[in-house]
């Protein structure tokens, strides 16, 4: 199966070709280290997140996908807005044919104790990684700015 490939200010990233896609991401932090997923349709990591559904607030959907994701069920009042990007170099391509500029809101939340993590189908695992462990693993390209950006790393 062929892989959906994200583009971050690459001349390379095909242009849109639907519209744009709206979404959230959140980062989750537990005991210096955040949580990642291993996605299945790009075989990069990524922070946790997806798109926004129509009818659904931004938080909502950050709240959805948290569970969806993980298994974590987090309350509106422990999730802290971070930043929106929305650079139009942000491109995502899918095996489908579909190409989409992709326009993030950022949350994030810290976990006071360590739940019992359950991977969605849409990951091949979920994992905690510390701002070292992140530099050996690879990201997705439009995920990367927003790492760089939390723990104000180049990667």
């Amino acid at each position: 199966m062929k892989n959906a490939i994200f583009y971050y200010k690459d001349n390379s990233a095909p242009e849109p070709n639907k519209p744009n896609h709206i979404g959230t991401s959140i980062i989750i932090k537990y005991n210096n280290k955040i949580l990642l997923e291993h996605r299945c349709d790009s075989n990069r990591w990524a922070i946790i997140g997806g798109g926004l559904k129509i009818k659904e607030s931004l938080i909502d959907c950050a709240i959805r996908e948290t569970l969806e994701e993980t298994g974590i069920n987090i309350a509106e009042d422990e999730i802290h807005f971070f930043k929106i990007y929305d650079d139009p170099s942000r491109i995502a391509s899918y095996p489908d044919g579909n190409v989409l500029r992709v326009i993030t809101v950022v949350y994030e939340t810290e976990l006071d104790h360590l739940p019992d993590l359950v991977c969605s189908s849409e990951s091949k695992k979920i994992e905690f990684f510390s701002k070292d462990e992140i530099r050996e693993i690879e990201i997705a390209e439009t995920h990367k700015p927003i790492i760089e950006d939390y723990f104000r790393i180049d990667i």
